[in-house]
């Protein structure tokens, strides 16, 4: 019965058998070897492992977290680890569209789960005539609505904390659940 760090897990390149001839045949080189094999085998294993680490969709639980940092998200304030994940997986997409509507629709969604409407003034008037009145808003701003079967399940003071990290600088806005 082995009693090692993973019981049950193996060396899949065990150091015994990689020793010339005259040392297969020693019993207590065979045992260090064997003991070498049973501490290094989740080493070997993780590192034969390794691009499945990387990969948002297959890493651990607890890795999910250290991979969003690399990509600079905080993957805890998406929710559940399904969500997580995918907040991972895309969040290159979201920083390519950052600043604009598609990027804040897609950013929300991946930290809510909730499809947003936004709102977006531009800031800019216009006369769809020539020599016309001017219509348009002259202010800008960004209006978030989230329509939540539950509310209460949206962090409303960090979800609005992390459209004003998305958002142009200059553009006020408001974020409203409803």
């Amino acid at each position: 019965m082995s009693r090692g760090l993973v019981p049950g897990l193996g060396s899949p390149h065990p150091f015994g058998e990689a020793l010339p001839g005259l040392y297969q045949g020693d019993s207590l080189t065979q045992r260090l070897c064997a003991a070498l094999d049973e501490v290094l085998a989740p080493v070997v294993s993780s590192l034969d492992t390794f691009d499945a680490y990387l990969d948002p969709a297959l890493a651990p639980a607890d890795f999910v977290g250290w991979l969003a940092s690399w990509v600079g998200v905080i993957a805890s304030d998406a929710g559940p680890l399904p969500r997580q994940r995918a907040l991972v997986q895309r969040a290159v997409e979201a920083y390519r569209w950052r600043g604009t509507v598609r990027g804040m629709t897609l950013l929300v969604w991946l930290y809510t789960g909730v499809e947003p409407e936004i709102v977006d003034t531009g800031g800019v008037r216009w006369s769809p005539t020539p020599l016309g009145a001017p219509g348009g808003d002259e202010e800008p701003l960004l209006v978030v609505r989230l329509r939540a079967e539950d509310p209460s399940t949206i962090d409303v003071a960090r979800l609005d904390s992390i459209i004003a990290a998305a958002k142009p600088a200059h553009i006020p806005h408001r974020l409203e659940v409803l």
